[in-house]
């Protein structure tokens, strides 16, 4: 451990032009998509005409479906974070998403938040590390198999053709190989340990050809993830899938209703297709070019949706109503939720005196 951290402190910083041609690609790629793209694309008066015709029940049920959508995010949290409440999960998921949406590199400090979140309230790194490790590969899985399951409705309502068979293809065989690497890792310690060789080698390998240097230690770090996660997910897993489906439905739900209320209707686009649609925009999620997906998501589900057969200023006004629902309205409650964490002196505990618990192994 020592030996790591002397070499972290060794090592030099990155060039100002590395830290600055992220920030800036995220600028540029805002700007462009909100204004180049979108008014080119349709015509903006139309499609605050489209928002504008909304009656006041769909605004209600938008804002209900946008608040059940919120609360789903604590259900991955509290199953895999045993001992923490219902109302702890809800004030750390929302300060988290709060910053992950408005900062660029958000999710680094956002997640330096959740552990000093956590620690406040005497739940230890382990714990929270587990937590997070556990939860970014159930999300992950949802984002490889959610495409896959669209693809399968699809193929029941429309013949299939040969490019959707062989997206399909590809994100089952993804998804499958994950499936798989996971059960190898989890098998036992030594599976652990001899999958960890295997990607290092792997991985070294195509480090070689940018004239990298070898990864190594992966073997120790897959058997230490083995060891912190396995009890868990023997004890939760079923759990901890039916939260992260309910989670991500969920929020294709928003958008769904934001079709049909601004009027896209079935024969334009079916929900099978904005469900395809929805799966490969939040595939792209998975690099955080912009925070959070700002400007991404959009292209992708305009461009998407206007092609499955939607008109293009109602599509164009659907999915600005669902940023604004699921991107847009995290932040301010974040703002609330980071005060009330500040503020709030009644939930907090010495570091590592939360109830323990057997699930996650506090000295591995």
């Amino acid at each position: 451990m020592a030996a790591v951290e002397q070499e972290s402190a060794a090592r030099p910083p990155r060039p100002l032009w590395r830290r600055v041609v992220g920030p800036a690609f995220s600028v540029v790629l805002v700007v462009a998509v909100y204004a180049w793209f979108l008014p080119q694309f349709t015509s903006l008066s139309d499609v605050w005409t489209a928002i504008d015709a909304m009656t006041a029940v769909e605004l209600v049920v938008l804002g209900l479906a946008a608040i059940w959508n919120l609360a789903t995010y604590q259900f991955v949290m509290v199953t895999t974070m045993p001992g923490m409440t219902l109302r702890q999960a809800t004030v750390s998921t929302e300060t988290r998403t709060a910053v992950s949406n408005t900062l660029v590199g958000g999710s680094a400090i956002a997640l330096g938040l959740t552990y000093a979140m956590n620690s406040s309230w005497g739940f230890s790194r382990s714990r929270t590390s587990v937590s997070l490790l556990v939860s970014g590969l159930w999300n992950n899985f949802a984002k490889l198999g959610l495409p896959v399951l669209a693809l399968a409705l699809l193929a029941f309502s429309a013949p299939p053709t040969a490019g959707r068979l062989l997206a399909g293809a590809l994100g089952l065989a993804g998804l499958a190989a994950a499936a798989v690497l996971l059960w190898v890792a989890l098998r036992s310690r030594a599976s652990a340990a001899a999958l960890g060789r295997w990607l290092a080698r792997l991985v070294s390998a195509l480090l070689r050809l940018v004239h990298r240097g070898p990864v190594t230690g992966w073997d120790r770090a897959l058997t230490k993830f083995r060891d912190r996660t396995v009890l868990l997910l023997q004890a939760r897993w079923h759990w901890l899938t039916l939260a992260t489906l309910v989670s991500h439905l969920s929020l294709f739900l928003v958008l769904l209703l934001a079709l049909r209320f601004v009027g896209v209707d079935s024969a334009q686009v079916s929900w099978t297709e904005a469900l395809a649609v929805f799966a490969f925009a939040r595939l792209l999620t998975a690099v955080p070019f912009t925070p959070g997906g700002l400007g991404v998501i959009e292209l992708a589900l305009i461009t998407g949706l206007s092609a499955a057969g939607g008109e293009r200023a109602e599509v164009a006004a659907a999915v600005l109503v669902f940023r604004l629902l699921t991107y847009v309205l995290p932040i301010p409650i974040g703002v609330v939720t980071y005060l009330f964490w500040q503020r709030n002196r009644s939930w907090r505990r010495a570091p590592n005196t939360a109830p323990r618990t057997e699930l996650v192994p506090e000295t591995v």
